[in-house]
């Protein structure tokens, strides 16, 4: 299948789906997997037991995985190959602003300020939402241990930064998709709705919100 865009990235927060899409999207288009591995960073599952314990070592972490990451994208030519990304850069800074206190986010700001990190742009963005009672049991039914210590206080606050932050996005395309209703994964009338949709856009904001009863 023929696609348009070179550099696709899906956001979101963590329960809605992006890994997921990203791959299905990926085996459709051809492109590489350019894929987040949170689990890789060493704090990730005791800042989900101790949120203010392990914030600042956590973010910290999740800065240099960004950094490197960066370093990688520098050597891949964009304009020759196609790549999908379940992760934008900037939304480092937007759990940073989430999980620090005021001191550790001007030590986190000074760190990055500091840090050579110029990422290249997606031509499209497409943002997934589901209400947090949908992320929660999204969470709950894939079953990563560390993640159903999750509250529901921290997901509607990731869920409002998301929506701040692509509310004012305007760097790329931005295609914002409604989940709730939606099964993006196993519902071929809905994926194929969303490629003829993704197929469509060349700039701008749009938005997906099919009225399909399937559930994901």
């Amino acid at each position: 299948m023929q696609i348009q865009h070179r550099y696709i990235v899906v956001e979101g927060p963590i329960g809605v789906g992006k890994t997921s899409l990203v791959k299905k999207l990926a085996d459709s288009f051809g492109n590489e997997l350019l894929l987040e591995k949170a689990e890789e960073n060493p704090f990730i599952a005791r800042f989900y037991q101790n949120p203010r314990q392990y914030a600042l070592s956590t973010q910290l972490s999740f800065l240099l995985q960004r950094a490197q990451q960066v370093q990688s994208f520098r050597q891949i030519d964009l304009f020759q190959d196609f790549h999908i990304a379940d992760f934008m850069i900037d939304k480092d800074r937007l759990f940073a602003e989430l999980t620090l206190n005021s001191d550790e986010l001007k030590l986190y700001e000074h760190i990055y300020q500091h840090m050579t990190i110029d990422a290249p742009k997606p031509d499209l963005v497409i943002y997934l939402q589901a209400p947090v009672e949908v992320l929660r049991e999204r969470i709950v039914r894939r079953g990563i241990g560390y993640e159903q210590a999750i509250k529901d206080d921290y997901l509607i606050r990731l869920s409002e930064l998301y929506t701040r932050f692509f509310h004012d996005y305007d760097d790329s395309a931005l295609l914002t998709v409604n989940t709730q209703s939606i099964d993006l994964i196993n519902s071929g009338e809905d994926y194929a709705s969303l490629l003829n949709e993704i197929n469509k856009i060349r700039s701008g904001r749009h938005y997906f919100n099919p009225s399909s009863l399937s559930s994901l």
